[in-house]
């Protein structure tokens, strides 16, 4: 009868395909192999089906192991989430707010919501980082985050809940030294004469973006770490990129920087794209997060 399956054989069954065998199951779990294999021997006697074939070296999922691993998946999400929902009904505000933001969202909308937060709680600690791409998914993931900012739709994961907020808007652009911005008016530009000049790109922090491209057209790249650096050597002419608007606007204005007069990155070489706060479905917001979330909606209002 399914009514005997207990949370702790699903965690095993879990663990023990993650790690791919029963022995580094057992470690991972703090127990004896023999401990481990039983509760599975258990599971399967429960179920009436076989979860893995165990005729080679290793055990392997078999394909009714394989489509029961994602309901298990599911309940144990589920029943973190009813934990950590119950756990902050009971606790109080939280010690410090760590929160990891997209390089491409305006910091200072960020610096604002934070001002506010301490002003209804000014005893939280906040701990504050900026990474790209795959970095603010991976901190959530890594549990090295309770709240983060993501921009785009590239990175997602079962266990984060996302909740949309604005848009960021980037531009394509490039010193108005450099020979891109010398063309003549009215010339577009195509994407072969993008691939003649250095394209500035940002690196992934994590391995999230293996055998991925996000926007990178021209063979000729300069790898960088930050959005910072990226707009710095734009500016100094060493080749062309996006960058979010907020960040260039200015530069723009004062003929640092010019817009690229391609359709290749979007129309006018503009591209629009979702900003999210996202927390783990097993740690709700607690009280300042919510007065953060709040107070960040309110900056992204425009004036």
């Amino acid at each position: 009868m399914l009514d005997v399956l207990t949370l702790d054989q699903l965690r095993i069954f879990v663990t023990v395909a993650e790690s791919g065998s029963f022995r580094s199951g057992a470690a991972r779990l703090s127990r004896v192999q023999s401990a481990v294999s039983h509760a599975i021997a258990n599971l399967e006697a429960e179920l009436g089906v076989a979860l893995f074939d165990r005729a080679g070296h290793r055990p392997v999922l078999t394909p009714e192991g394989q489509a029961l691993l994602a309901n298990a998946r599911d309940i144990l999400l589920r029943v973190d989430a009813m934990r950590a929902r119950a756990r902050s009904i009971g606790e109080g505000v939280e010690l410090e707010l760590s929160l990891t933001v997209d390089t491409l969202f305006p910091i200072a909308a960020v610096g604002a919501a934070l001002a506010e937060m301490r002003i209804a709680y000014p005893t939280v600690s906040i701990r504050l980082a900026v990474e790209p791409l795959g970095g603010p998914i991976a901190s959530l993931v890594e549990k090295r985050s309770t709240l983060a900012i993501l921009v785009g739709e590239d990175f997602r994961d079962p266990r984060i809940a996302l909740e949309a907020i604005g848009s960021i808007e980037q531009v394509a652009v490039v010193s108005s030294r450099h020979p891109l911005a010398l063309r003549p008016k009215g010339d577009a530009i195509s994407v072969s004469d993008l691939a003649d000049h250095l394209q500035i790109v940002l690196s992934d922090p994590t391995p999230l973006s293996e055998g991925r491209s996000f926007g990178v057209l021209s063979p000729q790249t300069c790898r960088v770490g930050s959005q910072d650096t990226k707009h710095a050597m734009i500016l100094a002419g060493l080749g062309w990129g996006r960058l979010p608007v907020w960040q260039v606007e200015r530069d723009i204005r004062e003929g640092r920087l010019t817009r690229l007069a391609t359709n290749t990155l979007g129309r006018k070489g503009q591209l629009t794209s979702e900003a999210y706060v996202a927390h783990r479905l097993d740690e709700p917001l607690g009280p300042a997060a919510q007065v953060f979330r709040r107070a960040l909606l309110q900056a992204l209002v425009p004036r």
